[in-house]
């Protein structure tokens, strides 16, 4: 069912030290922050030959990542993205099995401008999972 990685996602509390990690350090192809309103975070996605690491910083007060912080001060990975075909075909494939969709179940749009959905960590081996449309 799951295709290729897509990105590692890691939270981190200062993009800009992340940045200059990644862009100066490794010598990264880093790109532009932008703001994800709707998901309460701005990323910046890190472009390797074989997938991404997205970055990922709080955006207002209810962002999802800030208790991941808290426990985190020092950021972390904070989920692993998968493709799949067919997101709504998937959904109700593991829904079938048992597996937990975080949410209200429905595919939001995420940061590369494709349906995804998260699946609960204790149904993933202690990961948060996200799934991508292809």
């Amino acid at each position: 069912m799951i295709g290729r990685l897509n990105h590692v996602a890691i939270a981190v509390s200062d993009m800009e030290a992340a940045v200059a990690v990644y862009r100066g350090t490794l010598g990264a192809d880093v790109s532009e922050k932008v703001a994800q309103p709707d998901h309460g975070v701005s990323t910046v996605f890190i472009n390797l030959p074989n997938t991404k690491i997205e970055l990922l910083e709080p955006l207002g007060e209810n962002s999802p990542i800030l208790k991941f912080l808290e426990k985190n001060p020092s950021g972390g990975i904070h989920h692993l993205c998968y493709e799949v075909d067919d997101i709504l075909a998937a959904r109700d494939k593991l829904l079938a099995q048992g597996a937990r969709v975080l949410g209200d179940g429905e595919p939001k749009i995420g940061a590369h401008g494709k349906p995804v959905l998260f699946l609960h960590p204790k149904d993933f081996l202690g990961t948060l999972t996200e799934l991508e449309q292809a």
